[in-house]
Formats: C-alpha cells, sequence, structure tokens
C-alpha cells in the first residue's frame, strides 16, 4: 500500500484531518481536491495523477482509513495540486521520506509556529488548500485540538472564537475584511485568546494590515509567503510595520536569491523537496543547484533587500509589458491599495493595440472613496506613466477564489 494515492474529493472534517495523518503515517498519500469540482475537472486533474481510490463520501473515507493504524508520523507531505492557472493542475509530490527527515517536516513547523498541546486551532479555509490543512495537521500532531466552524460565515467564526477560544488561525485577507466588517456591524469578540493570526494566499492592503496588528495582541499576527510547492518565508508583522510591503526573509534552514530578472529561488532542507508527479521535465525546470543546495523556483518575481527582507513583484504570468516596458501588477496594487478609500484592488493587462498591453485596474472603494479622476491623480504622483492605470473599473467586490486569490480572468 506504501506510495498508493487517494483522491480525496469530499468536505473537510475532524475525520478527514484524521484519515490524512493516518495515510501518510502508512506512506499512502491522500490528494485533497475540491468536492465542487465538474466530472470534467475531476478527469483532466486526476487522469495525470493515477489515484488508486477516488473518495466522495464520509463512509467511503472510513472504508478507506479501516485497515490503517493511529496517526503516527507523516512519512511524506499530501500531494496538493498546483491552483493550474497556466494549465492542468501538477500535483506536488514529496515522496516517502525517511523516518529522519519525517521528523525533522513535522519539527520545522512545529518550531517556527510553536504548535504545542494547549493549542486550538481555527479553521476557516477549505482542508482541501495546503496551508489550512497544514496547520491543523501540526496542531494535532503537536497534542492540540483543532475546531472546524463550518463553511466561511463571519457570525459562525465569531460564535467559535467566543465558545471555543482559539489559540492560532490561518486566514487570508478576504477572511479579514469579512469578519471586521461583521464586527463593525455585530461587535468583535474578545480576541486575547489568539497567539498566532498567520495570513497568506493574496497581498494584504495596507489598511486592512494595520487593522488586523491594532486588532489582534501584540506579536501575534504573522504573514508568510508560500506555494503548493513549498515555503519560503514568514514575517511578523512588526517586521512588516518596520518595511511596509515586504513578506519578510527566509524561514530558518533556507535561503532566497533572485535572477537579473526577479525570478525568485529558493533552497531548502532535503526533506523539503518535490518533484511534479508524472512530469520530469517540469520537475526539471523548477530546480536547479546551487552553492547553498538545490533551490526551486514558481516562477515569482521580487526584489531582496540588503538585509535579506523580500518584496514581491508578482507572478511572471501576470507581468505586463506596456511599450515594451515590464509593470509588475503587485507594485501598482501596492501603491494604489494605499489611497484613502480603496478597499480591494486588483491590477491586470489588457491588449492594447499601440502598446501590446495597457495596465487596468478593478477597483473596490468605501462608500465616501475616491473617484475615477482621484486615483488618477494619486498615480500620477506615485507612478511612472507606464505604471500607471489607463481603465478603471469599479465593482462592489472583486471575484476571488476561496484562498483569496483574485479570479483575473474574470475581470474582463
Amino acid at each position: 500500500m506504501p506510495n498508493e494515492r487517494v483522491a480525496l474529493l469530499l468536505p473537510g472534517s475532524h475525520a478527514y484531518v484524521d484519515a490524512v495523518l493516518r495515510m501518510l503515517s502508512a506512506g499512502v498519500f491522500p490528494i485533497p481536491l475540491d468536492p465542487r469540482l465538474t466530472p470534467s475537472e475531476q478527469e483532466r486533474i486526476l487522469s495525470g495523477l493515477e489515484p488508486t481510490v477516488v473518495v466522495r463520501t464520509e463512509d467511503e473515507l472510513a472504508a478507506v482509513t479501516a485497515g490503517l493504524p493511529e496517526p503516527g508520523l507523516p512519512l511524506g507531505r499530501p500531494m496538493h495540486c498546483t491552483s493550474g492557472t497556466t494549465g492542468v493542475p501538477k500535483g506536488v509530490y514529496s515522496g516517502l521520506l525517511s523516518p529522519e527527515d519525517a521528523a525533522a517536516l513535522v519539527a520545522e513547523e512545529r518550531d517556527l509556529w510553536g504548535f504545542g498541546p494547549d493549542d486550538v486551532n481555527l479553521v476557516l479555509s477549505p482542508l482541501y488548500h495546503s496551508a489550512p490543512l497544514r496547520f491543523a495537521m501540526g496542531t494535532i500532531l503537536a497534542g492540540g485540538r483543532m475546531v472546524i466552524p463550518g463553511p466561511f460565515d463571519p457570525a459562525a467564526v465569531t460564535a467559535a472564537i467566543e465558545a471555543e477560544r482559539p489559540s492560532t488561525m490561518f486566514c487570508v485577507p478576504t477572511h479579514l475584511q469579512r469578519l471586521f466588517r461583521h464586527w463593525d456591524e455585530h461587535g468583535a469578540p474578545d480576541l486575547s485568546c489568539f497567539r498566532l493570526v498567520a495570513h497568506a494566499g493574496a497581498p494584504c492592503p495596507t489598511d486592512l494590515k494595520h487593522r488586523l496588528v491594532e486588532a489582534f495582541p501584540d506579536g501575534s499576527t504573522w504573514e508568510f509567503y508560500g506555494s503548493t510547492e513549498g515555503q519560503f518565508t514568514a514575517c511578523r508583522s512588526e517586521e512588516w510595520l518596520a518595511r511596509p510591503g515586504t513578506v519578510g526573509r527566509a524561514r530558518p534552514g533556507r535561503t532566497l536569491s533572485t535572477d537579473p530578472d526577479g525570478t525568485i529561488w529558493c533552497t531548502v532542507p532535503p526533506f523539503a523537496r518535490f518533484t511534479y508527479f508524472g512530469a520530469p521535465e517540469k520537475t526539471a525546470a523548477a530546480w536547479r543547484e546551487t552553492p547553498e543546495g538545490a533551490a526551486f523556483t514558481v516562477g515569482d518575481l521580487g526584489r531582496l533587500d540588503a538585509e535579506g527582507y523580500l518584496y514581491l513583484d508578482g507572478r511572471r504570468e501576470d507581468l505586463v509589458i506596456s511599450g515594451g516596458v515590464n509593470v509588475y501588477p503587485t507594485e501598482v496594487e501596492q501603491v494604489l491599495g494605499a489611497c484613502p478609500g480603496v478597499a480591494d484592488i486588483a491590477v491586470y493587462g489588457v491588449d492594447d493595440p499601440h502598446w501590446g498591453q495597457r495596465v487596468r485596474a478593478a477597483v473596490v472603494i468605501d462608500p465616501d472613496g475616491p473617484a475615477e479622476e482621484d486615483l488618477r491623480a494619486f498615480a500620477r504622483e506615485r507612478l511612472a506613466p507606464p505604471k500607471r492605470p489607463k481603465d478603471y473599473t469599479f465593482l462592489d467586490e472583486l471575484p476571488r477564489t476561496l484562498t483569496g486569490k483574485v479570479r483575473r480572468t474574470e475581470l474582463g
């Protein structure tokens, strides 16, 4: 049974996390997937992953895990799939780890986030995503427990905070926006129980970041930068306040570097190596050897300052080339997102007959937020001409995935 793969197409639950841990302890690799995938999407993704079993119900889950031992040391990572924004999602495969490497993998997360037996992890995101599952698993392995209020609902989350007094949670900026909106209307719960609030998945608007720091206990809020393939950085909010826009420095045991074009590379310990299942050419393109060890990239672009703090410029596929000038949407979003009254923003490129591409911004504004001419004036003061949006679209909210990433293909 070791090295077999089990596709999971059912909602997250306590039994779900228990099953994932039991599979990994036996060397079986769960493939967590969104249960809302259409049959054609399922077929497209699973055809390259060759699962032994596809599980769609709690009864099927119980049957698959019936012969497995109780959760022990995970001998690998779940085979999560990349988002597939540039093609068919790829299965990220750790392979079976030695007991030494398996123990090091668990210890790295425990030591970074301080998981312990007194922890109560509040689960806000679907557990088929890598970050919420990793936080839940790390908590359980440390002897703590988790609370799953169900599909994200601010009232249910608030009730869970009041009743369960969680100590940790992972969230995306959209969660925070919706929670603060709810708390403004109905009152905020006592948040003193939290020792760790980590966010990732999408850029956090400046005003939202400040409110996060003010609302939760001192020293409790973090941002991290990572991908399905691996983790790059971790950053206390206090570091961000001193260096606005950074996503932090390399996690312990890792090093960061950038190519002249800005491509970010990260060296990792042996237990954090991966391949793309069944895709050796894509695996080879993602890795290279460096004097510090094996390094991987996911094609993100960024800059490192003299102290090693990383600033993201976006993804290569999001790059806008206007009149031969490279424009990084993340940079423009960070600048315009600081305009008073801008609640959310996404910057992207559209075809232009003269410039090849031009910059467009989709903006969500507060009730008394800026008009288009105010945004244009704000941009003129802070951005070079090629970076200034030529068009503005005003929306009630941005289309986002459940992990907070903007669905740029739906912006028009």
